[in-house]
């Protein structure tokens, strides 16, 4: 099976990576200095620098050329992934969607963005604790593999995972999304907790709250408590509040620290899928009548509404609740 990679990013580049130890990889980059670069020197600099990247892998910079493909990885930041898989030849390869968010102006999830414009193909969800780095140096991975067609899961999961990028299979496509988008604005938060220096318990905390605000969401969405505890929830949600390689982190960390959240996102040549998340985010939540106060806090940051401590402050004072819910 012939594996094509939308999004020539570190981790569009470090997936064509785990999917060229199991055949030929054909990998999509709008850069001509990065299709270059991996045809010509088999290395990405730009984006996943110190990689030897396999021979398997050909880069190309027309989209037409993915016709020859028989799965599609999609690898592009959120807001992009109606645009870019719109101009995909026709057929009904299967496309695997790997970006995490919600979009703007319609609140549709992936899937759905994706059904609306390639409803002929099959579509499955790759979620879950990964960074980029590790996974294209062969270090352990377990992700989510998403797919409400078992046999077309089963085969994909044949032909992608290897020793050490294991993947587990599930039929909830909602429930893996979910996990993946609200676990970006989280991190948001976590990492504003550790640019004001407020210690391990509040991000342990904040940890602990913010998955409970993705389980109310998930659940009105549809999704199943199982999947949001698993992987592609609660395992990603660990890994991106922890590390500051995670995009989302980092912008968090330099707003704790006291920077505007347009002048953070302004100097990025990576996307934080959590900024742009956020405010969707939070008006599906209105709309499914969830209430997510560590979301409406990150919106309060990004749009700039709001001093740091001003937001943190009114966490704290929230009124006193019984239980965990």
């Amino acid at each position: 099976m012939r594996i094509g990679v939308i999004g020539g990013g570190a981790w569009g580049t470090a997936l064509a990576q785990t999917a060229a130890a199991g055949g030929e990889v054909l990998l999509w980059a709008r850069s001509g200095d990065v299709v270059a670069a991996i045809n010509h020197g088999h290395e990405n600099p730009a984006y996943l620098p110190g990689v030897a990247l396999s021979p398997a892998i050909t880069a190309t910079a027309d989209i037409a050329d993915m016709a020859a493909c028989e799965a599609i990885l999609a690898v592009t930041p959120a807001q992009h992934l109606r645009s870019v898989i719109a101009r995909l030849p026709g057929g009904t390869a299967p496309l695997i969607l790997c970006a995490k968010g919600i979009e703007a102006g319609t609140r549709l999830l992936m899937s759905e963005v994706a059904a609306e414009i390639r409803g002929h193909a099959p579509i499955a969800v790759l979620s879950g604790p990964s960074f980029a780095h590790e996974v294209a140096a062969g270090q352990p991975t377990a992700l989510t593999l998403a797919c409400d067609d078992d046999a077309v899961g089963a085969r994909l999961a044949a032909r992608l995972a290897r020793p050490a990028f294991r993947l587990y299979r599930s039929s909830d496509v909602v429930g893996a999304e979910i996990g993946g988008a609200v676990k970006n604005v989280l991190a948001i938060a976590c990492g504003v907790v550790e640019g004001m220096a407020l210690g391990q318990n509040a991000r342990a905390a904040l940890i602990s709250r913010g998955f409970a605000e993705m389980t109310r969401f998930g659940i009105a969405r549809g999704a199943r408590v199982e999947t949001l505890v698993g992987l592609s929830g609660l395992g990603d949600l660990v890994l991106t509040c922890s590390s500051m390689r995670s995009r989302n982190f980092s912008l968090g960390v330099g707003l704790g620290q006291g920077a505007r959240a347009a002048d953070l996102l302004a100097d990025r040549r990576t996307v934080a899928e959590g900024a742009y998340t956020a405010p969707v985010l939070l008006a599906a939540a209105a709309a499914a009548g969830v209430e997510m106060p560590i979301v409406t806090a990150v919106c309060a940051l990004i749009e700039g509404a709001a001093d740091v401590r001003e937001v943190v402050g009114t966490l704290l004072a929230r009124p006193l609740r019984a239980g965990e819910d």
